[in-house]
């Protein structure tokens, strides 16, 4: 009997030393799991009874139970190395088999699929082109080929305009009328686009110079007028005698000229340029004059009446009642003219007069705009172009109260685009600082239909263009995108008493890339890198956990299989449920505690040396009784 129970402990103990062994031994293998023999003590029974004093037979082995706690979590120098933190398995396609295992020491075969050090393929969630992922799960494979270009759609700007900003610029409406077009005691009112009251002016009764009316005129707000009278003296109309002309009347004959009453002395002028420039050095500096053809316009800038005499001395050329002009200038914040007078020339001529722009912007010259500012944008072949925005304040619409007004210019490569070199687009913000609308549009989008893009020589460079139907664009542009059209969207755009910045600028374009690098998320998405700055979801690695984890058969290779007492596998993405977190460029150790094995290394010793003490007593009893005889 005492061999029997020795042996078994025997046994028993070879056993702890073998899980004890092969702990020691997996010290450092990534994702091993400890082990632990289980003993069991044994008895001897017969039938229907256990006997009166039963004495046992031994120990037996119950069975090695392997410990699933979680080890320490180290980093590598590799991206795709990966450590689960918490529970759950890698999934992995072992030519069909599927295995499970927490060694994540991952890498990239021949094929591009991701694979452990045994070759086995890792199982995820695959994603389409666009980095989208399914539902779909599969042999992660890493996608090594160059990134496709994408052209920009859509360009989001969030800046904030300077509202202390001045109006760099003024638009002005500047007409020529003759005394002839204003009626005596006309009045004329004249409305401002900036909610200031109406002004009224009357025109002098009776009229007697150009410059009476001017000074009349001027008194409005916001107008400028000046008048001047001009005297043109035809050689041909305004002869001396028939056949004669200025021309040849002062080479033959001795000519005699005056202006409003007063001589001059032009005996020594042979042609019309002579005469011109002695009446321009007449004592009157509101006079001047100049040679037209064979004919001699002589203008006081005063806009008093002028006459001009002029002969031979045999008979005299009156020439009065002459063309009195009125030139007007107003500025932009007169908006209409009305009155009261039927017919009113100065009214219609006004009214149907587009401004000039006086300052107008210039995208080169900085004085002409507030604020600009540029990005990068990406045509259908991966260029960049360089897309800027100039902003230039203008006065504020209504009464100025409660609105601000913008002006929005768009360039690309330094040319127009939104139709802006002809009208810019109009951006209003409200009391609170708030972008209300673009053009009217309280989306604060502006879309852009007319782009061509261009090589650095000037030329088409063979990337999608406009559309045909540039009114057929809307907004989100649709995928996939046809031509070159994009969205500007303005609407975080605000205007504040600070200074001019740019707090965010994104767009959804970029030129072509090669894959540089992989990263793994928390969620176990593979990202790929490129060189171009993208990345793209490549698949996102997937994780199995099981009801009884105990169940598991190990087959080597740090895997496991599932077994009938493990259940089936519930699947799932990283740190989801009761699945665990991925850690990127991270494996897990192995969480077996050396110094603890060391000690049942002993102690497995220990209980060897016991049991062989055992079976060596019950030979030496045994030989004591064999010498009995």
């Amino acid at each position: 009997m005492g061999f029997n129970t020795g042996l078994s402990g025997l046994r028993a103990a070879s056993v702890d030393l073998d899980v004890t062994g092969n702990n020691i031994a997996n010290a450092s293998t990534v994702g091993f799991k400890g082990s632990k023999a289980q003993f069991g003590d044994l008895y001897a029974s017969g039938f229907l009874s256990a006997g009166t004093n039963p004495i046992g037979d031994g120990v037996r082995v119950q069975g090695v139970k392997q410990s699933f706690g979680q080890g320490n979590i180290s980093f590598t120098d590799s991206g795709l190395d990966m450590a689960i933190d918490g529970d759950g398995f890698f999934i992995l396609n072992n030519g069909g088999e599927v295995r499970y295992s927490r060694a994540g020491q991952f890498g990239v075969d021949k094929d591009g699929f991701v694979v452990n050090n045994q070759g086995m393929k890792v199982q995820g969630y695959t994603a389409d082109g666009d980095g989208n992922l399914s539902g779909v799960r599969g042999d992660l494979q890493i996608e090594t080929a160059n990134l496709a270009p994408r052209r920009t759609t859509n360009l989001q700007t969030d800046v904030n305009l300077d509202s202390r900003e001045s109006v760099l610029e003024r638009r002005v409406r500047d007409l020529s009328l003759q005394t002839g077009d204003f009626t005596a005691g006309e009045t004329l009112t004249f409305s401002y686009s900036d909610g200031s009251a109406d002004e009224t002016v009357v025109i002098p009764s009776p009229i007697t110079s150009a410059g009476q009316i001017a000074d009349a005129i001027s008194a409005a707000s916001g107008v400028s007028a000046s008048g001047t009278t001009t005297a043109e003296i035809d050689s041909t109309a305004n002869r001396v005698t028939t056949g004669d002309t200025l021309s040849n009347t002062i080479a033959s004959r001795n000519l005699e000229f005056s202006i409003n009453g007063q001589p001059l002395n032009v005996s020594a002028v042979t042609t019309l340029d002579e005469l011109a420039n002695v009446i321009s050095s007449f004592g009157n500096n509101s006079i001047s004059a100049n040679v037209d053809g064979d004919n001699l316009l002589v203008r006081d800038s005063s806009g008093e009446p002028l006459e001009v005499q002029w002969g031979d001395g045999s008979s005299t050329n009156p020439i009065e009642n002459t063309v009195g002009e009125i030139a007007v200038s107003t500025n932009r914040s007169v908006d209409t003219v009305a009155s009261d007078a039927v017919g009113s020339q100065f009214v219609a001529t006004y009214n149907n007069t587009q401004p000039t722009r006086i300052n107008a912007f210039n995208p080169i010259d900085q004085r002409t705009y507030n604020h600009a500012t540029s990005t990068t944008i990406y045509d259908s072949l991966g260029n960049a172009h360089e897309m800027t925005q100039f902003y230039v304040k203008e006065p504020s619409p209504g009464n100025g109260v409660g609105q601000s007004q913008w002006s929005v210019y768009l360039q690309v490569d330094g040319e127009p685009v939104g139709g802006t070199d002809q009208t810019p687009y109009t951006a209003i913000f409200d009391q609170d600082g708030v972008l209300a609308s673009i053009n009217g549009n309280p989306s604060g989008e502006i879309i852009v239909a007319d782009w061509i893009p261009k090589d650095p020589s000037g030329d088409p460079n063979g990337a999608d263009g406009p559309p045909a139907d540039p009114t057929s664009v809307v907004s989100p542009i649709p995928e996939p995108p046809t031509s070159s059209a994009f969205v500007l969207n303005l609407s975080d755009a605000t205007q504040y008493g600070a200074a001019f910045g740019v707090n965010d600028q994104q767009q959804n374009g970029y030129t072509t890339g090669r894959l540089s690098g992989l990263d793994v998320s928390d969620d176990g998405v593979i990202f790929a890198r490129y060189t171009n700055g993208q990345s793209n979801a490549l698949g996102q690695v997937a994780l199995a956990t099981f009801s009884n984890t105990d169940g598991l058969s190990p087959v080597g290779d740090t895997s496991w299989v599932e077994t009938f007492e493990s259940g089936q596998p519930v699947i799932g993405a990283p740190d989801t449920g009761t699945l665990g977190s991925i850690a990127s460029s991270s494996v897990e150790e192995s969480n077996v505690d050396l110094s603890a094995e060391l000690v049942n290394l002993i102690i497995a010793q220990r209980n060897y040396q016991a049991n062989a003490k055992t079976i060596e007593t019950s030979d030496a009893v045994t030989q004591t009784i064999i010498n009995l005889r």
